[in-house]
């Protein structure tokens, strides 16, 4: 994607840069060691702290929060950051929680400033575990963004998901060019096999549906409810047809 640059922080933390704009995703700025709980009996231990410091990632024009509600997408250090952001973009309930704009999924708002380009971001959906388990997980979206000078699709930032009808919607309604993909194949002790993110298989089934030109993940390290790194991910990717692994692209952690 020309005149793009994505950064990636740590866990699901990327900051985009595009058209004068600085974008940050799903800030997570703790140290690492502690331990949180996600309810239900569930819950984490951040292994790895950030790549950049809120002072080195600096001001941003906006946040994109898929949800507010578990500590891996926005922690405490994570929250205080918001304090200093002009507009964060979250879930209905979410923007409740934190304040910012609320989008449910297909609603879309546009960053507006009279010197730059506009960005349209369109809330995409997501399902933070198996079937049913909505009310218990909470809302989460994804994030679709388009401006003018895009030429081979939108930059689509999945949010945490598992494969089911709601993201295979997406490219019958996006052309994809980047995709910012969720992963980790989220699991806890007390739902045993069951997942709350993409696994790797499921991560090729559903880039095979949208055929971005570039795959860069997020969200598979730092946090110990990860069950798949990037070992797994490589290895499901290099074994998918069409070359589709020849489009993964590994940031490095700045």
């Amino acid at each position: 994607m020309k005149d793009v640059r994505v950064t990636h922080i740590g866990g699901p933390t990327a900051l985009i840069e595009v058209g004068g704009w600085r974008i940050l995703t799903d800030p997570t700025f703790d140290p690492p060691g502690r331990r949180y709980s996600f309810g239900w009996g569930t819950g984490s231990r951040k292994q790895t702290g950030p790549a950049l410091s809120p002072a080195d990632v600096g001001p941003v024009d906006a946040v994109l929060l898929s949800h507010d509600h578990h500590a891996d997408n926005l922690d405490d250090r994570g929250r205080e950051f918001l304090a200093g952001v002009p507009l964060v973009i979250t879930t209905p309930a979410g923007a409740r929680r934190v304040g910012g704009h609320g989008l449910s999924a297909w609603e879309s708002t546009t960053l507006h400033d009279p010197d730059r380009s506009g960005i349209r971001v369109t809330a995409t959906p997501c399902r933070h575990g198996p079937a049913l388990s909505g009310p218990i997980v909470g809302q989460v979206i994804g994030f679709a963004l388009e401006w003018d000078s895009q030429e081979h699709g939108i930059l689509w930032v999945t949010g945490d998901t598992v494969l089911y009808p709601g993201v295979r919607e997406v490219p019958r309604r996006f052309t994809v060019d980047t995709v910012l993909l969720h992963l980790g194949a989220v699991t806890f002790p007390v739902t045993g096999g069951l997942h709350y993110s993409l696994t790797a298989t499921d991560a090729v089934e559903l880039c095979r549906l949208v055929r971005p030109r570039t795959i860069i993940p997020v969200h598979y390290e730092g946090w110990s409810h990860f069950s798949q790194g990037r070992d797994a991910v490589e290895r499901a990717f290099a074994a998918a047809p069409d070359g589709l692994g020849d489009r993964l692209h590994w940031l490095p952690l700045q």
